[in-house]
C-alpha cells in the first residue's frame, strides 16, 4: 500500500523494499526509515506491534495560537445538555480567528474522533459565531490539553480470527433550537481497530411539487 501527499510518502506491506528499490529507478527518493511522522501525525511504536497515532505536537501548537498553552484540562469536550443557538449572546471580536481555531480543531479530529461531534457542533456557526459559541471552543481546547497524549490505536488483527466489521450510529434527534434538526454521529471498527467516523448536521432535500 501506497498513501502518497504531495512529495511525502508512506509505504506499508510485505514487499515494500522491492517497491521502494523499483521507484527509485523512476524518481529521486530520500529513504527516511521508521515511520514516526507525517503530515502532523506522530507515529509511535509500541513493544507489542501496535501502532499509537496521536497530534501531542499539532495540539500544543494549536493550543498556543488560542492563549491557552497553560489551560487547565477538562473531563469532557463538551457539556451533553447545552444547547447552542445562532442567537442569544453577543459576537466574537474576532471572527477570522474563531474559524482557523474551529478550523484546526477539525484536523485535530484525525486522531482524536471522540471530539467528533463537538467540533461539529462548533463548525455549525461559523459564519456568525458568539461568544458563547467560543466557550464551547475553548472547553474543547481544555479537554486537548487534559488529553494531550492520547491518540489512535491500531492493533493487529490475529491471522487465525474472522475479522468483524462493526458500525454504530446515534443521533440527537431534533435537538437544534433553532431549525430542529438533528446532529447524528456514527464509527465503523474493523476488527479492534476504528477505520471510519463522523459526526454532521441533517440536511434538507429540496423536493418538486410533482414529487411532494
Amino acid at each position: 500500500m501506497v498513501l502518497v501527499y504531495v512529495d511525502d510518502i508512506i509505504i506499508t506491506g510485505n514487499s515494500s523494499s522491492f517497491l521502494i528499490t523499483e521507484l527509485n529507478t523512476k524518481f529521486a527518493l530520500k529513504q527516511l526509515g521508521k515511520l514516526d511522522y507525517f503530515l502532523g501525525i506522530e507515529v509511535t511504536h509500541l513493544s507489542n506491534g501496535s501502532l499509537l497515532l496521536s497530534q501531542t505536537k499539532y495540539i500544543c501548537d494549536l493550543l498556543a495560537k488560542a492563549n491557552m498553552a497553560s489551560a487547565n484540562g477538562m473531563p469532557t469536550p463538551m457539556v451533553s445538555s447545552n444547547k447552542l443557538s445562532k442567537f442569544g449572546s453577543t459576537a466574537v471580536p474576532d471572527p477570522t480567528h474563531f474559524r482557523s481555531i474551529v478550523g484546526a480543531l477539525q484536523y485535530a479530529t484525525l486522531t482524536r474522533p471522540e471530539i467528533s461531534y463537538s467540533v461539529n457542533k462548533v463548525c455549525q456557526f461559523l459564519s456568525n459565531p458568539l461568544e458563547e459559541h467560543w466557550k464551547v471552543v475553548k472547553r474543547i481546547l481544555r479537554y486537548l490539553s487534559g488529553t494531550l497524549h492520547h491518540g489512535l490505536l491500531i492493533q493487529a488483527a490475529s491471522s487465525n480470527q474472522p475479522l468483524p466489521l462493526i458500525g454504530f450510529y446515534d443521533a440527537d434527534w431534533a435537538s437544534d433550537s433553532d431549525d430542529r434538526r438533528s446532529t447524528s454521529g456514527a464509527c465503523v471498527f474493523l476488527g479492534h481497530n476504528i477505520i471510519s467516523w463522523w459526526s454532521r448536521k441533517q440536511t434538507l432535500v429540496a423536493r418538486s411539487s410533482a414529487e411532494a
